[in-house]
């Protein structure tokens, strides 16, 4: 097969199907998560020994966890496909080069998913967690580095990219969206920190931090902190999104679906908020907590594609 920069119609296809796919497994992982399913099997890489264990169709927490592993493995089997695919396809380097970096993030999560699992019984002197209990917070971060990656790659793969007819930014557009990148992915840190610590509701109130409507709270500890700086950084992340998509729309240099994509980051971010305040106000709900989960690593991908469409010209430039 020869290698070339066209664009390539199946492969920009099949790669978009694999971006679609990792969102049922960020959606499954988010719910084993909420629901405390996540040691429902206790070996791994098979589940009670078997592909098709007993029970795992009809017991909730066992559904939940074989169906992330499930998922989890035919996400590899795309990546593996996508990677090749790619390296035998394209001629740009550093689009290869991502294709394998995917597959190693897949592998690397599959080990540190299976590693939380059976080491979950092994206690860390000084914490409250075990090793396992430890290991979800890396296992959380990484998946949502993959997210970026396959979006980066759906991204570099598509008509509009390869024919190079996006528009020219200006450097101020550029640098709000890595901006805006970075701070999710801050968030990104503090909220699977918090999840994993249980202090999703360390603050039972919103949007004050006491019933009687102070922003500070009356009392504080490690959890906290951390609900605390969860509800600064997502209100800095509403500025910054907001000044972000201000701009973006008034870019005339740029074609008018990417623009558009100012309305769509500044919709996502006010329902993650909302989310998240119902997360408060229902106590801790399976599903706006799992909701919260797929919408904030929906955020990250969409500001991130956003924000790497905009630097195609370095991308290109930099990067032959």
């Amino acid at each position: 097969m020869r290698r070339t920069s066209a664009f390539k119609p199946a492969l920009a296809a099949f790669a978009t199907v694999g971006s679609g796919w990792v969102f049922v497994l960020v959606a499954l992982g988010a719910f084993t998560t909420s629901i405390g399913a996540g040691m429902a099997f206790p070996d791994w890489p098979l589940s009670n020994g078997s592909v098709n264990p007993h029970g795992w169709l009809t017991e909730i927490d066992k559904f939940a966890e074989h169906s992330h592993r499930l998922s989890g493995a035919v996400m590899g089997f795309i990546t593996i496909a996508l990677a090749v695919w790619v390296h035998l396809r394209e001629e740009r380097r550093w689009l290869r080069r991502l294709g394998w970096w995917a597959l190693a993030i897949v592998i690397v999560q599959g080990l540190i998913g299976g590693k939380r699992v059976l080491l979950d019984a092994l206690s860390v002197p000084g914490f409250d967690m075990t090793l396992g209990q430890m290991l979800r917070v890396p296992h959380g971060m990484l998946a949502q580095v993959y997210v970026c990656m396959l979006f980066a790659i759906v991204a570099g793969l598509s008509r509009a990219w390869v024919e190079n007819t996006l528009g020219t930014p200006s450097e101020l557009v550029r640098r709000l969206g890595w901006w805006c990148v970075a701070l999710l992915f801050v968030q990104l840190g503090v909220a699977v920190t918090m999840r994993h610590n249980y202090a999703g509701l360390a603050i039972p109130t919103f949007p004050f931090s006491t019933p009687e409507g102070a922003l500070l709270p009356a009392q504080w500890d490690y959890k906290v902190m951390l609900q605390f700086a969860h509800r600064v950084v997502a209100a800095l992340i509403g500025v910054m999104v907001l000044l972000y998509s201000h701009f973006l729309w008034r870019e005339k240099s740029l074609v008018p679906p990417l623009r558009g994509a100012s309305f769509l980051l500044v919709a996502l971010v006010a329902g993650q908020i909302c989310l998240g305040a119902q997360i408060i106000w229902t106590g801790r709900s399976v599903t706006m907590t799992t909701g919260h989960v797929i919408l904030g690593a929906l955020t990250l991908a969409v500001t991130f594609v956003v924000a790497f469409f905009t630097g195609r010209g370095s991308i290109e430039r930099n990067h032959p």
